[in-house]
């Protein structure tokens, strides 16, 4: 009888899922470069929904938007699937197996996410990202103990975003790929380095909404992702911050182009 390590050592094994699953990284650049145009867009005095949602939308305004969102969704899938066979395997002491599958877990969720709204938009649907966000708030803050449930997600998703700014400044990326040596290689790190700090902070700012919205108990403050980015315009110079901040992030989409090529998989 199989198991689910038999299922995800064969997974791995097939170079069409690998194909795919590596697709699944030049889509999360495709995200990640509309998002940071969008936010460039919005310091320089336009508009647009800078998040996931205002990606899919201006995807699906192409001729052959509706295609290109069910593909998006399919190797968003196949990624997600990767992550999982992966946090699966994943070799070491207990603690630190358990570690890695909670991990591989949470970033597979977060492709599925994508993937999920990719469908949804391919299908004629729409989704509003800064809505979802404070739905979740106002349930969270509805339940018993609501305010400290609500601060500990914006301190989880605060933590990620820091995680992510770390890993930038330690160039912790290149443990999970075969960067090549010579004249690329400096070029491929200070485009993992930048844009992981750009997404950090992208992702730290949407936590500390949510800590917000849980302090003044107001869940219409946890907004998501646009709204954290167009919270930078409020700080000393913030239109600067906020244009460097979309410019970070479509060099993490660049760079997950790159991943696409030199990850370990």
């Amino acid at each position: 009888m199989s198991t689910p390590k038999d299922a995800a050592r064969t997974a791995q094994r097939s170079d069409s899922f690998r194909r795919i699953a590596r697709a699944g990284f030049v889509v999360v650049g495709i995200v990640h470069i509309i998002i940071g145009a969008i936010a460039v867009s919005i310091a320089s005095g336009g508009g647009g929904d800078a998040d996931q949602d205002g990606a899919m939308e201006q995807i699906r305004s192409t001729p052959v938007g509706g295609l290109l969102l069910g593909v998006i969704a399919v190797a968003l899938i196949a990624l997600a699937g990767w992550q999982i066979a992966s946090g699966l395997l994943a070799a070491g002491k207990e603690a630190r197996k358990w570690g890695m599958r909670i991990k591989l877990i949470g970033i597979a969720a977060a492709y599925l996410v994508i993937a999920g709204l990719a469908l949804i938009f391919a299908f004629g649907g729409h989704v509003e990202s800064e809505q979802t966000s404070q739905t979740l708030s106002a349930v969270v803050l509805a339940a018993p103990g609501g305010v400290v449930a609500l601060i500990i997600l914006g301190l989880t998703v605060g933590g990620v975003g820091i995680g992510f700014i770390v890993i930038g400044f330690t160039r912790g990326f290149e443990k999970t790929m075969d960067v090549p040596e010579g004249a690329s290689r400096p070029a491929i790190v200070g485009l993992g380095v930048a844009g992981y700090i750009a997404k950090g902070v992208a992702v730290a700012v949407t936590g500390v909404l949510f800590i917000v919205a849980a302090w003044t108990q107001d869940p219409q403050k946890a907004a998501g992702l646009d709204a954290a980015l167009r919270s930078l315009i409020d700080l000393p110079l913030g239109r600067a911050i906020l244009w460097l901040v979309g410019v970070g992030l479509a060099i993490y989409g660049v760079f997950s182009f790159v991943r696409a090529r030199f990850a370990r998989m």
